[in-house]
């Protein structure tokens, strides 16, 4: 040093040197621990925490699996959380947590009012959607290039539903209800008008609230139109009321609903009343071989994954094969892969149409006996 503490020359030429050094060995660092962030779009309170808890427990495993065979494009991936509590003023303000955090894309939401808000801000923001458990047509149908989903489309399940009711209740007096959400409204709807180009009418149509505990009035205008069909768009909690309180007042009309129900909820509200219930929902794959590792490792962890979580399971599949596809988590190139190829995952080959629909559908009826539901054959 010289006087007055200034740096001389050849002093200054090592210090710069070797801040140069430590520079380039934080970037190094910092490259070796490089993450991808995922974002999860979910209802982790509310009533449907119990789905929400499918989304995350699948996008967790999902991510724990692929890290622990290196990753994507050599990078581990993380997961944030965004808590939408099944309400859309709220999953905006989750689509915009996520995309302030800077995920690449975004495994979510499960109720189709909530990802359709949210699909509006992941659009606008170029951030790659994939809902496993949101079915209502108009999700795919805005034209967005970045959103997809795992799960099928209410207009196909509505149509395997009324096939279902046209061969087998030929003569039924149908009565049909919905939620007034998105989902179930638009499900409802769906099985309405296959049922009406199948020559078959409703005598009721109508609809109960979410929240409602008491369902007494609808039942009597059922039982007054002698009812003895009821088909359901909605969720596991009203339709459980609606069985077993149809049960207590002597209503011995058979009871159908959509995947909606599909949660040991539902049969936690019925009981032995949810006997002999049927519901339209997509192919059992936990019984399929190419998922048959994963269920363990859940099982290992005294965990069912039921219903959405192997569907959450293989929305990361897709995205972290497009993206090694693509050689880049950059999501116009994801979305892009995401279009053209075939990925395979927990819930078998999986491709995705200019919409972002699944390329196959695979609908079909399930019963409920004895707190669980098999599949029709």
């Amino acid at each position: 040093m010289t006087a007055g503490g200034d740096y001389g020359g050849s002093d200054m030429i090592r210090m710069t040197g070797g801040i140069a050094v430590m520079v380039a060995a934080g970037l190094a660092a910092g490259a070796a621990h490089a993450e991808i962030k995922l974002g999860l779009g979910a209802p982790l309170t509310g009533p449907n925490a119990v789905v929400g808890e499918q989304l995350r427990r699948g996008s967790e495993q999902a991510i724990k699996d692929i890290n622990a065979k290196g990753g994507v494009l050599g990078e581990q991936i993380v997961l944030i959380q965004a808590d939408d509590a099944s309400n859309p003023s709220q999953g905006v303000a989750a689509a915009n947590k996520l995309i302030t955090q800077g995920v690449a894309a975004v495994i979510g939401h499960y109720n189709s009012a909530v990802s359709i808000a949210a699909a509006k801000v992941y659009s606008e923001e170029g951030v790659v959607q994939i809902s496993p458990g949101s079915t209502n047509p108009q999700l795919t149908e805005m034209g967005s290039h970045t959103t997809f989903r795992t799960c099928g489309r209410d207009d196909q399940q509505g149509d395997v539903a009324a096939q279902y009711i046209a061969k087998n209740f030929p003569k039924a007096r149908i009565g049909i209800l919905q939620d007034q959400t998105t989902y179930g409204r638009g499900l409802a709807d769906a099985t309405r008008a296959s049922l009406a180009k199948l020559g078959l009418k409703e005598v009721v149509y109508e609809a109960v609230t979410v929240g409602d505990r008491d369902m007494s009035s609808v039942i009597t205008r059922m039982k007054d139109a002698q009812v003895d069909f009821v088909y359901f768009g909605g969720l596991h909690t009203e339709a459980g009321l609606l069985v077993r309180q149809m049960a207590e007042k002597g209503m011995k009309a058979k009871f159908m609903a959509g995947d909606g129900i599909v949660s040991n909820e539902f049969w936690n509200i019925t009981g032995a009343t949810g006997n002999g219930v049927l519901n339209t929902f997509g192919a059992d794959y936990r019984q399929q071989p190419v998922a048959a590792e994963v269920v363990k490792s859940f099982r290992a962890q005294n965990y069912e994954p039921e219903a959405y979580t192997l569907y959450s399971y293989a929305a990361v599949q897709a995205w972290a094969q497009a993206a090694t596809q693509a050689k880049s988590t950059d999501p116009a190139k994801v979305a892009d892969a995401l279009h053209k190829g075939s990925f395979q995952t927990v819930i078998g080959p999986l491709s995705f149409n200019a919409k972002g629909d699944r390329t196959t559908a695979d609908y079909t009826v399930y019963q409920w006996r004895d707190g669980s539901y098999t599949e029709i054959k």
